[in-house]
């Protein structure tokens, strides 16, 4: 073999070390000597070998996990809450060269959050906003992570752990609103039921026909069903000569010297 076929086929060999390959979710760093050069991918590429070295990032949106946090709301309640977070790279040469783990330094950032965030806000605030509590939180990961090309999509907190007492405490005041609000919808229904009720013997009292109407409606409404009870019904104008006659009494006794 002489020295030119000897030189083609290193020359050969060293092309074929120096192509890579990305997949369409991937993006490669390039060093060259140290320096970066640039982004290559996806697809097929090239890099010059023993001089350039590659390290690639996965661009797709990561889930973490943020494990459980106790931590202290801001009306002194221990609590235990966990979150999800969804992130991606925006910028792949920041989140290799600007930081050393992106991984680990977005999840502790976060769980620092997370436990900053819900000091300042007290138990019923956590329970009620945490939609609010969510963007909140979301923002303040995004703006730190953001110089390190990295962008927060999400954060949703997954579950609150209260207490057992402060569960039972909730309970009762829960039930003692719920009793409130009965007794509140009650009275309200009896204070339009007497309204209803006097106007209604207001407009009997100007038509004894209609008081004799209800009468024989009442009537009706009994014999529908089959039972043994009877009903006497008193005539209106007896009544109306018992409300006369105990009135002239009245007014004798008040005559007599």
């Amino acid at each position: 073999m002489t020295s030119i076929q000897i030189t083609l086929t290193i020359l050969i060999l060293l092309f074929i070390g120096g192509i890579r390959i990305a997949q369409e979710y991937q993006r490669a760093v390039v060093f060259r000597l140290g320096r970066f050069k640039n982004i290559k991918g996806p697809g097929i590429y090239w890099i010059i070998p023993f001089i350039e070295r590659q390290q690639r990032v996965d661009i797709r949106t990561k889930t973490v996990d943020l494990e459980q946090q106790e931590t202290i709301t801001k009306d002194s309640v221990t609590i235990k809450v966990n979150a999800v977070l969804w992130f991606k790279i925006t910028s792949p040469e920041n989140a290799i060269i600007k930081v050393a783990d992106y991984n680990k330094a977005v999840y502790q950032f976060s769980v620092t959050a997370l436990r900053n965030i819900i000091g300042q806000h007290s138990l019923d605030e956590v329970l009620r906003e945490r939609e609010q509590i969510n963007g909140t939180l979301q923002k303040i990961v995004d703006s730190a992570t953001e110089p390190w090309g990295i962008k927060i999509e999400m954060v949703e907190m997954k579950d609150v752990e209260i207490p057992e007492a402060m569960q039972r405490a909730m309970a009762r005041e829960a039930e003692a609103i719920r009793e409130k609000r009965a007794r509140i919808v009650k009275a309200e229904a009896e204070l339009e039921a007497s309204i209803k009720l006097t106007q209604g013997a207001k407009k009997m009292e100007e038509s004894p026909i209609a008081l004799e109407l209800r009468r024989m409606q009442m009537l009706a409404e009994i014999g529908i069903d089959n039972n043994t009870t009877t009903v006497i019904l008193i005539p209106s104008d007896f009544t109306n000569a018992a409300k006369s006659l105990t009135k002239l009494v009245d007014e004798n006794k008040l005559n007599k010297p």
